[in-house]
């Protein structure tokens, strides 16, 4: 969950697809989940909390170093009061691993507070008041309502995004675009589990630099490896 604003980290825009021929997407989403048939939320947590601090802390960040980072913090405070005698100083300190550690530390320490305060310490359960805190978009949100709730959702990170429009399940270079294009054309009962496969496929296969195209299982159906494949041809 490597990005929390609106804007992809550092990446480049993928190239937009052209829409020449229809995007098979029922094709696309039986491929990828039979090579994911097991995807889920890579974070480590046992409760929406955790999960939530997790997912604010994943901004510009691999999960498999966040999970490095909560793994002794949630062994000490797992629910929102146990935060609220921390100063920004001691949460730095737990966290200074991490990219963004000191915004991230007043977020976390500003979320608690108010989970506490006006949620009796529960996580809110809407997009509405969950991206009213502190450190939360709609990426975040969307994460939370999918992995903690059960709520169908498709949060669009930085692998979603490139993923989806190198595949042309989305044209956009916009998240919130690729988003709601992205709900359009994905059944609603699939959209958590899209989520899941975009994410791992993006990680696996579908990487920034140097995509693996020529072993990709969806190379006959990907608008961006077919662009590819024809400039080969013309070099």
């Amino acid at each position: 969950m490597e990005q929390q604003s609106h804007t992809p980290a550092k990446e480049a825009k993928p190239k937009a697809p052209t829409r020449s021929k229809r995007v098979p997407v029922e094709q696309i989403l039986t491929t990828l989940h039979s090579l994911y048939p097991d995807a889920h939320c890579e974070l480590n947590f046992t409760s929406p909390f955790e999960l939530l601090l997790a997912t604010i802390l994943s901004a510009q960040c691999t999960d498999k170093r966040v999970n490095e980072i909560t793994a002794p913090l949630f062994a000490k405070y797992n629910k929102a009061e146990d935060y609220l005698h921390l100063t920004q100083v001691e949460m730095e300190e737990y966290i200074k691993g991490l990219g963004l550690y000191k915004n991230k530390s007043k977020n976390i320490l500003e979320t608690c507070r108010i989970l506490y305060e006006k949620y009796n310490g529960e996580v809110p359960q809407s997009h509405k008041e969950l991206e009213a805190l502190p450190g939360v978009g709609r990426k975040t949100a969307n994460v939370v309502l999918s992995n903690a709730f059960g709520v169908p959702a498709i949060a669009v990170d930085t692998h979603v995004f490139r993923v989806a429009n190198r595949l042309g399940l989305a044209k956009s270079d916009n998240v919130d675009e690729t988003e709601k294009q992205l709900m359009k054309r994905i059944p609603r009962e699939q959209w958590s589990d899209a989520h899941h496969w975009l994410i791992w496929h993006g990680r696996r296969v579908c990487t920034a630099r140097s995509p693996k195209c020529s072993e990709c299982p969806l190379r006959e159906n990907c608008q961006y490896a077919r662009a590819e494949a024809k400039k080969a041809k013309r070099s």
